[in-house]
């Protein structure tokens, strides 16, 4: 499976964006996706996961409320809509598919190459 996330960008503090994930070379619905995001001079940390039907999702607690992870299987693309964005939630935000929902980037089988996002004060 190959991943392609797009649609970061500049955005000031409190605006919204909202990420793609599209996959191509397997059959997107069979896998959960996961986002995850590292700011500079950080470790990649876990932000949302979507399980294969979209029935459930996981997010960490900083960004609860405020993001929202959808799929549209038959568009094999994964979506994260980031509302009321801060600079605190600036970096590099990847994509992956993996066989459950889970937090750790260990289990997630394949990456995107990673979309930058920079929100100013």
């Amino acid at each position: 499976v190959q991943l392609q996330a797009s649609g970061g960008g500049l955005v000031r503090a409190g605006d919204s964006l909202t990420l793609s994930c599209t996959a191509s070379g397997g059959t997107f619905s069979d896998y959960a996706v996961g986002w995850f995001r590292q700011a500079p001079g950080k470790e990649r940390e876990f932000v949302a996961a979507i399980s294969w039907n979209p029935g459930m999702t996981r997010y960490s607690d900083s960004v609860e409320g405020r993001f929202a992870v959808s799929r549209d299987n038959g568009k094999n693309t994964g979506y994260l809509q980031m509302n009321s964005l801060a600079p605190e939630d600036t970096a590099v935000y990847y994509c992956a598919a993996g066989p459950v929902i889970v937090s750790s980037p260990d289990v997630y089988e394949w990456w995107g190459q990673g979309t930058q996002v920079t929100v100013s004060s």
